[in-house]
């Protein structure tokens, strides 16, 4: 039985290395990718063919999404798991310089645009014999970072979400994973835009100092822990947790940095 995910925020970073990983962990499984950038998602198509479908559009077009689900499900016949990847960090701004309409854009995005998928989704994911849903999440959903309120608020909404959605409805299994710092075009805005702009120097700091050391993971680590949570399932003690990459718990999903 060929296994079906959607994800979404394919067209780099994470994201990308998901598709990958996916692929390589199950060569016949079937990836519905949603992003904005068409030109990558093309590339996606060009490298993986018909094993990959997309569609091109914001995540919070929810009706796109939700006419893309159901073509897919209707071609392939059925979808085993999402991976909630795509989202967010501007508005970079400490309390004394809040503006709450950024904060709602961000919450469409980083939040209620996956509100909707698993609206979208649920009905299909607890027909299948997987019905996996693994949120990326962040360190910051749990501890402040200076200015990033808005994002981190936003991260620990959605762990409150994977805990509803255990709670209410057994027949699918949640999991909502932070990925660590990892090397992508946000840490490139952290250390060249916001930080800069609306970060103290301390706070931006730490972030300067992971890339000037090398310390930074590779997108492909926490990626393989997402592909395989997907793929093989969440393990019965973390359904609805919140947990980091690097969780003991989950060493059987995870690669070496």
């Amino acid at each position: 039985m060929v296994t079906v995910v959607l994800v979404t925020g394919v067209s780099r970073g994470i994201g990308s290395a998901i598709v990958d990983l996916i692929f390589k962990y199950e060569a016949d499984a079937v990836v519905l990718g949603v992003a904005r950038s068409e030109s990558a998602l093309q590339d996606l198509k060009t490298r993986f063919g018909k094993k990959f479908e997309y569609l091109a559009a914001d995540v919070t077009d929810s009706q796109r999404t939700k006419r893309f689900v159901e073509e897919m499900v209707a071609k392939h016949g059925s979808l085993d798991g999402i991976i909630a990847n795509a989202g967010v960090l501007d508005p970079v701004q400490d309390v004394n310089g809040l503006n709450s309409e950024d904060w709602k854009r961000l919450f469409d995005v980083n939040f209620f645009s996956v509100v909707s998928l698993v609206s979208t989704t649920i009905p299909f994911l607890k027909k299948s014999h997987l019905g996996n849903i693994v949120f990326v999440s962040s360190g910051a959903s749990v501890k402040p970072y200076y200015a990033w309120g808005a994002y981190g608020s936003s991260k620990a909404a959605l762990n409150h979400f994977a805990q509803t959605i255990n709670a209410e409805e057994p027949a699918v299994n949640v999991i909502s994973v932070a990925p660590g710092v990892v090397d992508t075009s946000m840490q490139d805005d952290i250390r060249n835009t916001f930080g800069p702009r609306s970060m103290t120097p301390e706070a931006l700091k730490r972030f300067a100092d992971l890339k000037a050391h090398g310390q930074l993971l590779k997108p492909q680590v926490p990626a393989a822990v997402y592909a395989l949570l997907v793929l093989k399932g969440i393990p019965h003690q973390l359904k609805g947790k919140y947990v980091r990459y690097n969780d003991d718990a989950l060493k059987d999903y995870q690669i070496s940095p």
